[in-house]
Protein backbone atom coordinates (compact mmCIF):
# COMPACT_ATOMS: atom_id res chain seq x y z
CA UNK A 1 0.00 0.00 0.00
CA UNK A 2 2.82 1.95 0.76
CA UNK A 3 4.42 1.66 -3.08
CA UNK A 4 3.00 4.55 -4.70
CA UNK A 5 4.24 7.01 -2.08
CA UNK A 6 8.30 5.25 -1.81
CA UNK A 7 8.72 5.74 -5.25
CA UNK A 8 6.46 9.14 -5.45
CA UNK A 9 9.36 10.25 -3.08
CA UNK A 10 12.73 9.18 -5.01
CA UNK A 11 11.70 9.54 -8.69
CA UNK A 12 9.01 12.36 -8.83
CA UNK A 13 8.56 13.38 -12.57
CA UNK A 14 9.49 9.73 -13.71
CA UNK A 15 6.33 7.59 -15.73
CA UNK A 16 4.51 5.26 -13.55
CA UNK A 17 2.14 4.88 -16.15
CA UNK A 18 1.12 5.51 -19.83
CA UNK A 19 -2.70 4.82 -20.98
CA UNK A 20 -2.02 3.72 -24.49
CA UNK A 21 -5.08 3.91 -25.91
CA UNK A 22 -5.37 7.57 -24.78
CA UNK A 23 -2.21 8.77 -24.98
CA UNK A 24 -1.69 10.02 -21.12
CA UNK A 25 0.96 9.94 -19.19
CA UNK A 26 1.12 9.97 -15.69
CA UNK A 27 3.87 10.67 -13.27
CA UNK A 28 4.49 8.96 -9.31
CA UNK A 29 4.55 12.41 -8.17
CA UNK A 30 0.54 12.50 -9.62
CA UNK A 31 -0.33 8.74 -8.94
CA UNK A 32 0.66 9.79 -5.36
CA UNK A 33 -1.37 12.65 -5.37
CA UNK A 34 -4.18 11.18 -7.00
CA UNK A 35 -4.64 7.90 -5.29
CA UNK A 36 -4.37 9.57 -2.16
CA UNK A 37 -6.83 12.47 -3.13
CA UNK A 38 -8.91 9.50 -4.19
CA UNK A 39 -8.53 7.49 -0.51
CA UNK A 40 -9.56 10.52 1.61
CA UNK A 41 -12.75 10.58 -0.55
CA UNK A 42 -13.62 6.80 -0.23
CA UNK A 43 -12.93 8.04 3.49
CA UNK A 44 -15.78 10.54 3.43
CA UNK A 45 -17.76 8.06 1.67
CA UNK A 46 -17.82 6.21 4.49
CA UNK A 47 -15.72 3.41 3.34
CA UNK A 48 -13.39 1.90 6.49
CA UNK A 49 -10.56 -0.88 6.53
CA UNK A 50 -12.10 -4.29 5.67
CA UNK A 51 -15.07 -3.08 3.22
CA UNK A 52 -14.83 -4.07 -0.39
CA UNK A 53 -15.23 -2.05 -3.53
CA UNK A 54 -15.74 -4.23 -6.46
CA UNK A 55 -15.44 -2.46 -9.82
CA UNK A 56 -16.23 -3.35 -13.73
CA UNK A 57 -13.91 -1.40 -15.29
CA UNK A 58 -11.47 -1.97 -17.97
CA UNK A 59 -7.95 -0.97 -17.35
CA UNK A 60 -8.55 2.79 -16.94
CA UNK A 61 -5.90 5.04 -15.79
CA UNK A 62 -8.61 5.94 -12.77
CA UNK A 63 -9.19 2.27 -12.27
CA UNK A 64 -5.89 1.94 -11.42
CA UNK A 65 -5.94 4.91 -9.18
CA UNK A 66 -8.86 4.06 -7.41
CA UNK A 67 -7.52 0.34 -6.85
CA UNK A 68 -4.79 1.96 -4.98
CA UNK A 69 -6.64 4.21 -3.03
CA UNK A 70 -8.51 1.20 -2.07
CA UNK A 71 -4.69 -0.27 -0.38
CA UNK A 72 -4.18 3.43 1.18
CA UNK A 73 -6.84 2.38 3.49
CA UNK A 74 -7.34 -1.30 3.99
CA UNK A 75 -10.02 -1.24 1.44
CA UNK A 76 -10.28 -4.35 -0.66
CA UNK A 77 -10.75 -3.86 -4.19
CA UNK A 78 -12.15 -6.48 -6.28
CA UNK A 79 -12.21 -6.24 -9.73
CA UNK A 80 -14.93 -8.02 -12.36
CA UNK A 81 -14.83 -9.03 -15.64
CA UNK A 82 -16.41 -7.09 -17.83
CA UNK A 83 -17.70 -9.75 -20.40
CA UNK A 84 -19.91 -10.46 -17.15
CA UNK A 85 -23.81 -10.30 -17.80
CA UNK A 86 -26.13 -8.66 -14.86
CA UNK A 87 -26.96 -11.81 -13.80
CA UNK A 88 -23.44 -12.71 -13.26
CA UNK A 89 -22.39 -9.69 -11.70
CA UNK A 90 -24.68 -9.43 -8.98
CA UNK A 91 -24.03 -13.59 -8.08
CA UNK A 92 -20.24 -12.25 -7.46
CA UNK A 93 -21.43 -9.58 -5.45
CA UNK A 94 -23.66 -11.43 -3.24
CA UNK A 95 -20.14 -13.02 -2.63
CA UNK A 96 -18.51 -10.21 -0.90
CA UNK A 97 -20.89 -8.15 -0.53
CA UNK A 98 -19.36 -5.00 -1.14
CA UNK A 99 -19.75 -0.95 0.31
CA UNK A 100 -19.49 0.30 -3.63
CA UNK A 101 -19.36 -0.75 -7.08
CA UNK A 102 -17.93 1.19 -9.49
CA UNK A 103 -18.65 1.12 -13.40
CA UNK A 104 -18.29 2.75 -16.72
CA UNK A 105 -21.04 4.55 -18.51
CA UNK A 106 -21.86 4.13 -22.57
CA UNK A 107 -18.72 3.08 -24.09
CA UNK A 108 -17.66 2.15 -27.60
CA UNK A 109 -17.82 -1.76 -26.82
CA UNK A 110 -21.55 -1.57 -24.24
CA UNK A 111 -23.71 0.91 -22.06
CA UNK A 112 -23.15 -0.29 -18.87
CA UNK A 113 -25.60 2.18 -17.49
CA UNK A 114 -28.16 -0.86 -17.15
CA UNK A 115 -25.59 -2.82 -15.27
CA UNK A 116 -25.75 0.24 -12.74
CA UNK A 117 -29.00 0.12 -12.40
CA UNK A 118 -29.28 -3.75 -11.82
CA UNK A 119 -26.49 -3.69 -9.49
CA UNK A 120 -28.75 -0.80 -7.54
CA UNK A 121 -31.85 -2.81 -7.75
CA UNK A 122 -30.91 -5.81 -6.90
CA UNK A 123 -27.82 -5.39 -4.02
CA UNK A 124 -29.11 -3.23 -1.43
CA UNK A 125 -25.67 -3.58 0.72
CA UNK A 126 -23.97 -1.01 -2.01
CA UNK A 127 -24.32 1.71 -0.16
CA UNK A 128 -22.14 3.90 -2.91
CA UNK A 129 -22.05 3.67 -6.79
CA UNK A 130 -19.58 5.28 -8.72
CA UNK A 131 -20.01 5.53 -12.42
CA UNK A 132 -16.74 6.43 -14.44
CA UNK A 133 -18.31 8.60 -16.58
CA UNK A 134 -19.69 12.48 -17.71
CA UNK A 135 -21.80 14.16 -14.89
CA UNK A 136 -24.66 14.05 -17.76
CA UNK A 137 -24.63 10.32 -18.07
CA UNK A 138 -25.22 9.63 -14.23
CA UNK A 139 -27.99 6.92 -13.41
CA UNK A 140 -29.74 7.96 -10.40
CA UNK A 141 -28.23 7.33 -6.95
CA UNK A 142 -24.58 7.36 -8.69
CA UNK A 143 -21.73 9.42 -7.66
CA UNK A 144 -19.38 10.74 -10.82
CA UNK A 145 -15.88 9.69 -10.19
CA UNK A 146 -15.08 13.01 -11.74
CA UNK A 147 -16.14 14.95 -8.96
CA UNK A 148 -14.34 13.24 -7.08
CA UNK A 149 -11.66 14.61 -8.07
CA UNK A 150 -8.18 13.28 -8.49
CA UNK A 151 -6.65 16.41 -7.20
CA UNK A 152 -9.38 17.18 -4.37
CA UNK A 153 -8.98 16.62 -1.12
CA UNK A 154 -12.20 17.10 1.04
CA UNK A 155 -11.58 18.82 4.44
CA UNK A 156 -10.87 17.69 7.56
CA UNK A 157 -10.32 14.29 6.77
CA UNK A 158 -6.32 14.42 7.31
CA UNK A 159 -6.18 13.24 10.15
CA UNK A 160 -8.44 10.53 9.74
CA UNK A 161 -7.11 9.53 6.34
CA UNK A 162 -3.47 9.22 8.35
CA UNK A 163 -5.13 6.88 10.71
CA UNK A 164 -6.19 4.52 8.65
CA UNK A 165 -3.26 4.01 6.29
CA UNK A 166 -0.92 3.70 9.17
CA UNK A 167 -3.45 0.63 10.19
CA UNK A 168 -3.23 -1.11 7.19
CA UNK A 169 -1.04 -4.56 8.02
CA UNK A 170 0.73 -6.71 5.39
CA UNK A 171 -1.85 -9.54 6.55
CA UNK A 172 -4.87 -7.62 5.81
CA UNK A 173 -6.82 -8.15 2.60
CA UNK A 174 -6.21 -6.03 -0.78
CA UNK A 175 -7.46 -7.98 -3.36
CA UNK A 176 -10.57 -10.07 -4.61
CA UNK A 177 -9.99 -12.02 -7.38
CA UNK A 178 -12.53 -14.61 -8.70
CA UNK A 179 -11.19 -17.72 -10.24
CA UNK A 180 -11.86 -18.37 -13.89
CA UNK A 181 -13.89 -21.66 -12.70
CA UNK A 182 -12.27 -23.97 -15.18
CA UNK A 183 -13.55 -26.96 -12.94
CA UNK A 184 -16.33 -25.07 -11.44
CA UNK A 185 -17.87 -22.27 -10.38
CA UNK A 186 -15.75 -18.63 -10.00
CA UNK A 187 -15.15 -18.49 -6.46
CA UNK A 188 -13.65 -15.16 -4.51
CA UNK A 189 -10.01 -15.52 -3.44
CA UNK A 190 -8.79 -12.88 -1.51
CA UNK A 191 -5.02 -12.04 -1.01
CA UNK A 192 -3.12 -10.11 1.27
CA UNK A 193 -0.23 -6.99 1.32
CA UNK A 194 1.63 -9.66 1.61
CA UNK A 195 0.44 -12.25 -1.12
CA UNK A 196 0.90 -9.72 -3.25
CA UNK A 197 4.40 -8.09 -2.69
CA UNK A 198 5.72 -10.99 -1.87
CA UNK A 199 5.06 -12.43 -5.59
CA UNK A 200 6.05 -9.36 -7.38
CA UNK A 201 9.47 -10.06 -4.98
CA UNK A 202 9.73 -13.15 -6.92
CA UNK A 203 8.90 -12.16 -10.08
CA UNK A 204 10.64 -9.30 -10.75
CA UNK A 205 14.36 -10.93 -10.60
CA UNK A 206 13.13 -14.19 -12.59
CA UNK A 207 11.65 -12.86 -15.35
CA UNK A 208 13.89 -8.99 -15.60
CA UNK A 209 11.64 -6.25 -13.88
CA UNK A 210 13.22 -3.10 -13.08
CA UNK A 211 13.03 0.48 -12.33
CA UNK A 212 14.03 1.03 -15.93
CA UNK A 213 11.25 -1.54 -17.46
CA UNK A 214 8.26 -0.62 -19.24
CA UNK A 215 5.58 -3.43 -19.10
CA UNK A 216 3.04 -3.74 -21.35
CA UNK A 217 -0.14 -4.18 -19.35
CA UNK A 218 -3.07 -6.15 -21.31
CA UNK A 219 -4.53 -9.22 -19.62
CA UNK A 220 -7.62 -8.31 -17.78
CA UNK A 221 -8.12 -6.56 -14.43
CA UNK A 222 -10.04 -8.96 -13.57
CA UNK A 223 -7.22 -11.39 -13.63
CA UNK A 224 -4.52 -12.18 -11.12
CA UNK A 225 -2.11 -12.06 -14.26
CA UNK A 226 -2.89 -8.44 -15.36
CA UNK A 227 -2.99 -7.40 -11.88
CA UNK A 228 -0.16 -9.36 -9.20
CA UNK A 229 1.93 -10.05 -12.04
CA UNK A 230 1.75 -7.05 -15.01
CA UNK A 231 0.76 -4.28 -13.14
CA UNK A 232 1.38 -4.79 -9.31
CA UNK A 233 5.01 -6.07 -10.11
CA UNK A 234 5.69 -3.34 -12.41
CA UNK A 235 4.81 -0.52 -10.15
CA UNK A 236 6.43 -2.40 -7.24
CA UNK A 237 9.93 -2.19 -8.95
CA UNK A 238 9.07 1.31 -10.01
CA UNK A 239 8.93 1.06 -13.80
CA UNK A 240 6.53 2.18 -16.04
CA UNK A 241 3.23 -0.29 -17.19
CA UNK A 242 1.66 0.61 -20.55
CA UNK A 243 -2.13 0.03 -20.18
CA UNK A 244 -3.84 -1.13 -23.14
CA UNK A 245 -7.70 -0.56 -21.51
CA UNK A 246 -8.96 -4.25 -23.57
CA UNK A 247 -6.75 -7.08 -25.41
CA UNK A 248 -6.12 -6.07 -28.62
CA UNK A 249 -3.58 -7.53 -31.29
CA UNK A 250 -2.70 -4.63 -33.44
CA UNK A 251 -3.05 -2.19 -31.00
CA UNK A 252 -1.09 -4.24 -28.26
CA UNK A 253 2.16 -4.31 -30.95
CA UNK A 254 1.46 -0.60 -31.25
CA UNK A 255 2.14 -0.20 -27.88
CA UNK A 256 5.37 -2.17 -27.99
CA UNK A 257 6.66 -0.15 -30.44
CA UNK A 258 5.88 3.32 -29.57
CA UNK A 259 6.40 3.15 -25.98
CA UNK A 260 9.59 0.74 -26.44
CA UNK A 261 7.98 -1.81 -23.63
CA UNK A 262 11.02 -4.35 -22.35
CA UNK A 263 8.92 -6.82 -21.48
CA UNK A 264 5.35 -8.62 -22.42
CA UNK A 265 3.48 -11.19 -20.55
CA UNK A 266 0.76 -12.91 -21.78
CA UNK A 267 -1.24 -16.35 -22.85
CA UNK A 268 -0.72 -18.19 -25.44
CA UNK A 269 -3.57 -17.32 -27.00
CA UNK A 270 -2.54 -13.89 -27.16
CA UNK A 271 0.66 -14.31 -28.61
CA UNK A 272 -0.99 -16.31 -31.46
CA UNK A 273 -3.39 -13.68 -32.07
CA UNK A 274 -0.48 -11.29 -32.67
CA UNK A 275 1.86 -13.58 -34.93
CA UNK A 276 -1.53 -13.91 -37.42
CA UNK A 277 -1.52 -10.56 -38.53
CA UNK A 278 -0.82 -10.05 -41.46
CA UNK A 279 1.77 -7.19 -40.91
CA UNK A 280 3.55 -8.86 -37.76
CA UNK A 281 6.67 -9.44 -39.80
CA UNK A 282 7.31 -5.36 -40.29
CA UNK A 283 6.68 -4.37 -36.63
CA UNK A 284 9.32 -2.86 -34.60
CA UNK A 285 9.51 -4.74 -32.19
CA UNK A 286 13.41 -4.56 -30.93
CA UNK A 287 13.24 -2.77 -27.63
CA UNK A 288 11.51 -5.89 -26.13
CA UNK A 289 14.12 -7.84 -24.01
CA UNK A 290 11.42 -11.01 -22.39
CA UNK A 291 8.80 -12.40 -23.53
CA UNK A 292 6.30 -14.25 -20.71
CA UNK A 293 3.42 -16.66 -21.10
CA UNK A 294 1.86 -18.84 -18.47
CA UNK A 295 -1.72 -20.37 -18.47
CA UNK A 296 -1.45 -23.61 -20.57
CA UNK A 297 1.29 -26.04 -21.79
CA UNK A 298 2.40 -24.71 -25.20
CA UNK A 299 4.38 -26.75 -28.28
CA UNK A 300 7.95 -26.35 -29.69
CA UNK A 301 6.91 -24.03 -32.64
CA UNK A 302 5.13 -21.96 -30.07
CA UNK A 303 8.40 -21.41 -27.93
CA UNK A 304 10.63 -21.22 -31.55
CA UNK A 305 8.42 -18.31 -31.88
CA UNK A 306 8.64 -16.69 -28.88
CA UNK A 307 12.60 -17.18 -28.96
CA UNK A 308 12.13 -15.64 -32.28
CA UNK A 309 9.81 -12.37 -30.27
CA UNK A 310 12.57 -11.51 -27.75
CA UNK A 311 16.00 -12.53 -26.56
CA UNK A 312 14.45 -13.63 -23.09
CA UNK A 313 11.50 -16.27 -22.80
CA UNK A 314 10.30 -17.98 -19.88
CA UNK A 315 7.11 -19.52 -17.80
CA UNK A 316 6.25 -20.73 -14.60
CA UNK A 317 2.94 -22.26 -12.66
CA UNK A 318 0.92 -19.04 -11.91
CA UNK A 319 -2.30 -19.34 -9.31
CA UNK A 320 -4.88 -17.07 -8.50
CA UNK A 321 -4.41 -18.26 -4.58
CA UNK A 322 -0.59 -17.70 -4.77
CA UNK A 323 -1.25 -14.04 -6.20
CA UNK A 324 0.35 -15.14 -9.77
CA UNK A 325 3.84 -17.21 -10.43
CA UNK A 326 5.36 -19.20 -7.98
CA UNK A 327 7.56 -21.06 -10.36
CA UNK A 328 10.12 -20.04 -12.61
CA UNK A 329 12.10 -21.02 -15.46
CA UNK A 330 15.64 -20.33 -15.16
CA UNK A 331 17.34 -16.97 -16.62
CA UNK A 332 18.65 -17.81 -20.03
CA UNK A 333 16.33 -20.69 -20.62
CA UNK A 334 16.06 -21.65 -23.99
CA UNK A 335 13.24 -23.72 -26.08
CA UNK A 336 14.62 -26.98 -24.76
CA UNK A 337 14.51 -26.63 -20.98
CA UNK A 338 11.24 -24.56 -21.11
CA UNK A 339 9.70 -27.70 -23.12
CA UNK A 340 11.22 -29.90 -19.76
CA UNK A 341 8.62 -28.19 -17.47
CA UNK A 342 7.67 -25.45 -15.79
CA UNK A 343 10.58 -24.53 -13.18
CA UNK A 344 11.89 -23.52 -9.79
CA UNK A 345 9.96 -22.51 -6.87
CA UNK A 346 11.85 -19.84 -4.90
CA UNK A 347 12.92 -20.49 -1.72
CA UNK A 348 10.59 -17.97 0.19
CA UNK A 349 7.62 -19.99 -0.97
CA UNK A 350 8.78 -23.19 -1.10
CA UNK A 351 6.76 -26.16 -3.15
CA UNK A 352 6.35 -30.22 -2.25
CA UNK A 353 4.87 -32.37 -3.78
CA UNK A 354 2.20 -34.76 -1.71
CA UNK A 355 -0.52 -37.73 -1.34
CA UNK A 356 -3.80 -36.26 -1.24
CA UNK A 357 -5.12 -34.39 2.03
CA UNK A 358 -6.35 -36.28 4.61
CA UNK A 359 -9.53 -36.76 6.11
CA UNK A 360 -8.74 -34.23 9.16
CA UNK A 361 -7.59 -31.98 6.84
CA UNK A 362 -3.86 -32.04 7.12
CA UNK A 363 -2.03 -32.39 4.23
CA UNK A 364 -0.84 -36.00 2.86
CA UNK A 365 2.69 -37.56 3.26
CA UNK A 366 5.20 -35.62 1.09
CA UNK A 367 6.56 -37.69 -2.04
CA UNK A 368 10.28 -38.07 -3.18
CA UNK A 369 11.85 -36.27 -6.54
CA UNK A 370 10.12 -38.32 -9.54
CA UNK A 371 6.87 -39.91 -8.13
CA UNK A 372 3.81 -38.17 -9.19
CA UNK A 373 1.58 -36.50 -7.07
CA UNK A 374 -0.88 -33.48 -5.76
CA UNK A 375 1.39 -30.18 -6.48
CA UNK A 376 1.32 -27.91 -3.19
CA UNK A 377 2.66 -24.85 -2.03
CA UNK A 378 3.31 -23.17 1.69
CA UNK A 379 4.27 -19.64 2.33
CA UNK A 380 4.07 -15.69 2.39
CA UNK A 381 2.03 -16.27 -1.58
CA UNK A 382 -1.20 -18.46 -0.03
CA UNK A 383 -3.70 -16.06 -0.53
CA UNK A 384 -6.04 -15.77 2.88
CA UNK A 385 -9.08 -17.91 1.12
CA UNK A 386 -12.30 -18.05 -0.10
CA UNK A 387 -14.18 -14.89 1.42
CA UNK A 388 -17.54 -16.32 3.06
CA UNK A 389 -16.64 -20.17 2.15
CA UNK A 390 -14.62 -21.25 4.50
CA UNK A 391 -15.35 -24.54 3.11
CA UNK A 392 -14.03 -24.28 -0.30
CA UNK A 393 -11.09 -23.13 2.19
CA UNK A 394 -10.31 -25.74 3.73
CA UNK A 395 -10.61 -27.46 0.98
CA UNK A 396 -7.78 -26.13 -0.42
CA UNK A 397 -5.38 -24.92 2.33
CA UNK A 398 -4.73 -27.90 4.76
CA UNK A 399 -4.41 -27.21 8.48
CA UNK A 400 -1.02 -27.35 8.58
CA UNK A 401 -0.56 -24.84 5.80
CA UNK A 402 0.00 -26.35 2.75
CA UNK A 403 -2.40 -24.82 -0.29
CA UNK A 404 -3.16 -28.02 -2.51
CA UNK A 405 -3.22 -26.22 -6.07
CA UNK A 406 -5.76 -28.70 -7.95
CA UNK A 407 -2.27 -29.62 -10.09
CA UNK A 408 -0.32 -32.91 -10.22
CA UNK A 409 3.17 -33.15 -11.25
CA UNK A 410 6.34 -34.32 -10.19
CA UNK A 411 9.58 -32.31 -9.42
CA UNK A 412 13.56 -33.42 -9.83
CA UNK A 413 16.72 -31.35 -10.20
CA UNK A 414 15.18 -29.67 -13.33
CA UNK A 415 12.09 -28.57 -11.65
CA UNK A 416 8.62 -29.04 -12.03
CA UNK A 417 7.12 -31.20 -14.18
CA UNK A 418 3.50 -30.21 -14.79
CA UNK A 419 1.01 -33.30 -15.43
CA UNK A 420 -2.44 -31.93 -15.21
CA UNK A 421 -5.15 -30.83 -12.90
CA UNK A 422 -6.22 -33.67 -10.45
CA UNK A 423 -10.06 -33.15 -11.18
CA UNK A 424 -9.72 -33.53 -15.11
CA UNK A 425 -7.57 -37.03 -14.31
CA UNK A 426 -9.71 -40.03 -16.49
CA UNK A 427 -8.89 -43.14 -16.07
CA UNK A 428 -9.89 -45.55 -18.97
CA UNK A 429 -9.82 -49.86 -17.88
CA UNK A 430 -8.16 -48.84 -14.67
CA UNK A 431 -4.82 -46.68 -16.40
CA UNK A 432 -4.04 -43.00 -15.45
CA UNK A 433 -4.55 -40.39 -18.30
CA UNK A 434 -3.45 -36.79 -17.85
CA UNK A 435 -5.63 -34.56 -20.62
CA UNK A 436 -2.35 -32.83 -21.44
CA UNK A 437 -0.64 -35.52 -22.70
CA UNK A 438 -3.09 -36.39 -24.91
CA UNK A 439 -3.71 -32.93 -26.03
CA UNK A 440 -0.04 -32.77 -26.73
CA UNK A 441 0.14 -35.29 -28.80
CA UNK A 442 -2.58 -34.76 -30.77
CA UNK A 443 -1.00 -30.73 -31.32
CA UNK A 444 1.85 -31.89 -32.90
CA UNK A 445 -0.30 -32.23 -35.71
CA UNK A 446 0.62 -28.59 -35.69
CA UNK A 447 -0.82 -27.92 -39.64
CA UNK A 448 -3.78 -28.68 -39.22
CA UNK A 449 -4.55 -28.95 -35.32
CA UNK A 450 -4.68 -25.61 -33.66
CA UNK A 451 -5.48 -26.77 -30.26
CA UNK A 452 -7.14 -29.85 -28.74
CA UNK A 453 -9.42 -30.74 -25.67
CA UNK A 454 -10.17 -33.85 -24.30
CA UNK A 455 -12.08 -35.44 -21.36
CA UNK A 456 -13.32 -38.85 -19.53
CA UNK A 457 -16.84 -40.08 -19.87
CA UNK A 458 -18.29 -43.22 -18.39
CA UNK A 459 -17.91 -46.27 -20.33
CA UNK A 460 -19.79 -49.75 -19.54
CA UNK A 461 -16.70 -51.49 -20.09
CA UNK A 462 -13.51 -49.65 -19.58
CA UNK A 463 -15.04 -47.08 -16.37
CA UNK A 464 -14.16 -44.13 -18.39
CA UNK A 465 -13.44 -43.71 -22.15
CA UNK A 466 -11.48 -40.54 -23.89
CA UNK A 467 -13.57 -37.82 -26.04
CA UNK A 468 -11.37 -35.51 -27.74
CA UNK A 469 -12.72 -31.76 -29.06
CA UNK A 470 -10.47 -31.14 -32.06
CA UNK A 471 -10.38 -27.52 -33.44
CA UNK A 472 -9.19 -26.98 -37.55
CA UNK A 473 -6.69 -24.80 -38.18
CA UNK A 474 -8.18 -21.93 -40.01
CA UNK A 475 -7.96 -23.42 -43.70
CA UNK A 476 -7.36 -26.90 -42.78
CA UNK A 477 -8.68 -30.09 -43.00
CA UNK A 478 -8.41 -33.19 -41.22
CA UNK A 479 -10.40 -36.26 -40.64
CA UNK A 480 -11.10 -38.64 -38.03
CA UNK A 481 -9.02 -41.42 -39.31
CA UNK A 482 -5.86 -39.26 -39.88
CA UNK A 483 -6.42 -38.22 -36.27
CA UNK A 484 -6.56 -42.53 -34.98
CA UNK A 485 -3.59 -43.12 -36.88
CA UNK A 486 -1.39 -40.12 -35.20
CA UNK A 487 -2.90 -41.68 -31.70
CA UNK A 488 -1.37 -44.45 -32.51
CA UNK A 489 1.45 -42.89 -31.55
CA UNK A 490 0.06 -43.43 -27.71
CA UNK A 491 -0.32 -46.08 -25.43
CA UNK A 492 -3.87 -47.65 -26.40
CA UNK A 493 -5.36 -46.80 -23.17
CA UNK A 494 -4.17 -43.18 -23.60
CA UNK A 495 -5.98 -42.76 -27.52
CA UNK A 496 -9.11 -41.23 -27.63
CA UNK A 497 -12.23 -43.86 -28.48
CA UNK A 498 -14.30 -40.66 -30.12
CA UNK A 499 -13.09 -37.23 -31.95
CA UNK A 500 -15.28 -34.67 -32.63
CA UNK A 501 -13.82 -31.74 -35.23
CA UNK A 502 -14.74 -28.01 -34.32
CA UNK A 503 -13.94 -25.30 -36.60
CA UNK A 504 -11.51 -22.99 -36.22
CA UNK A 505 -12.63 -20.53 -33.23
CA UNK A 506 -15.01 -22.49 -31.74
CA UNK A 507 -13.17 -24.10 -28.81
CA UNK A 508 -14.90 -23.53 -25.87
CA UNK A 509 -13.01 -21.13 -23.60
CA UNK A 510 -13.41 -19.53 -19.88
CA UNK A 511 -12.93 -16.26 -18.89
CA UNK A 512 -9.03 -16.36 -18.92
CA UNK A 513 -9.36 -17.71 -22.09
CA UNK A 514 -8.11 -21.40 -21.65
CA UNK A 515 -10.02 -24.79 -22.44
CA UNK A 516 -13.18 -24.47 -20.61
CA UNK A 517 -13.39 -28.09 -19.79
CA UNK A 518 -16.65 -27.88 -17.92
CA UNK A 519 -18.39 -27.06 -21.17
CA UNK A 520 -16.32 -29.74 -23.15
CA UNK A 521 -17.64 -32.18 -20.27
CA UNK A 522 -21.12 -31.14 -21.34
CA UNK A 523 -20.73 -31.41 -25.04
CA UNK A 524 -18.83 -34.43 -24.38
CA UNK A 525 -22.39 -35.90 -22.27
CA UNK A 526 -23.82 -34.80 -25.50
CA UNK A 527 -22.12 -36.47 -28.14
CA UNK A 528 -21.86 -39.78 -26.16
CA UNK A 529 -25.64 -39.90 -25.69
CA UNK A 530 -25.99 -39.75 -29.43
CA UNK A 531 -23.66 -42.27 -29.53
CA UNK A 532 -25.72 -44.55 -27.05
CA UNK A 533 -28.25 -44.78 -29.12
CA UNK A 534 -26.51 -46.11 -32.44
CA UNK A 535 -24.53 -48.48 -30.09
CA UNK A 536 -21.44 -47.08 -30.79
CA UNK A 537 -20.28 -46.30 -26.93
CA UNK A 538 -20.06 -48.40 -23.85
CA UNK A 539 -19.13 -52.35 -26.21
CA UNK A 540 -15.81 -53.93 -26.75
CA UNK A 541 -16.02 -54.09 -30.11
CA UNK A 542 -16.59 -49.92 -30.21
CA UNK A 543 -13.47 -49.43 -28.33
CA UNK A 544 -11.55 -51.78 -30.87
CA UNK A 545 -12.61 -50.02 -33.86
CA UNK A 546 -11.43 -46.94 -32.24
CA UNK A 547 -8.35 -47.49 -31.97
CA UNK A 548 -7.85 -49.66 -34.56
Amino acid sequence: HAVVAHWASRTPDALALINHDRGREVTWRYFDEASTALARQLVRMGFRKGDFLAASLPFLTEHVFLEYACFKIGVIHAPLDLRLPPAEVIRCLEMIRPRGYTFPGSTRAADFRELGRAVARHCPYVANLIQVSPTDELIEGAECYYTLGEGREPVGLDEEYRAMNAAVGENDGALVIFTTGSTGAPKPALLSHRNITCQNFCLAPAFGFSADTRVLVNLPPSHVGGQTEELMTTLFCGGTAVLLEIFDAARSLDAVSRHRVNLVGQIPAMFNFEWRLTDYGSRDLSSLRSAIYGGQQVSRPFLEKLAAMAPHIGTGLGLTETAGFCTYTLPGAGVEEILDGLGHAMPVYPMSIRQPMREDGAAGEELPDGELGQVCFRGPQTFLGYVNDPVSTARTISSDGWLYTGDMGFRDSRGLHFAGRAKWVIKPAGYQVFPAEVENHLCALEDKVQTAGVVGMPHALLSEGIVAFIEKKPGAEIQPAELKQHARGMASWMRPLHYVLLEPGAMPLNRAAKVDYVRLEEMARAEVARLREGRRWDGRESAAAENE
